[in-house]
């Protein structure tokens, strides 16, 4: 069961490794579940800002609307108790992710 592919090895610490090592697949799939689901979160960011700046600036219009501003922290705070509150990592299959992994959605936000 915990065998690889006839043919196929996995690299383990520079060494070859014929069986999956599951907790470390396990714990990778948590990671990228995490990182991509904050993804998420950042690109709504910028597409909540878009949708509301179709023909003023930023600048021009503030961030007075305070639904909005509700609706943005509301958003943020949640994926963080998602991705940092142990019980529910264990709901969800996420875990903690470094502070890095919250910018990958950045460069889509910008698009």
């Amino acid at each position: 069961e915990n065998q690889a592919r006839t043919g196929s090895f996995y690299w383990w610490n520079g060494e070859e490794q014929h069986w999956a090592n599951a907790d470390y697949q396990m714990n990778a799939l948590q990671n990228a579940q995490s990182a991509y689901f904050v993804s998420i979160v950042v690109v709504q960011w910028a597409d909540l800002l878009i949708a509301k700046t179709r023909k003023l600036s930023i600048f021009t219009q503030g961030l007075r609307n305070q639904f909005m501003n509700f609706g943005i922290f509301f958003e943020t705070s949640l994926a963080i108790i998602l991705s940092y509150a142990t019980p529910l990592n264990t709901v969800f299959g996420t875990r903690p992710i470094h502070i890095l992994h919250w910018f990958p959605g950045v460069p889509w936000s910008i698009l």
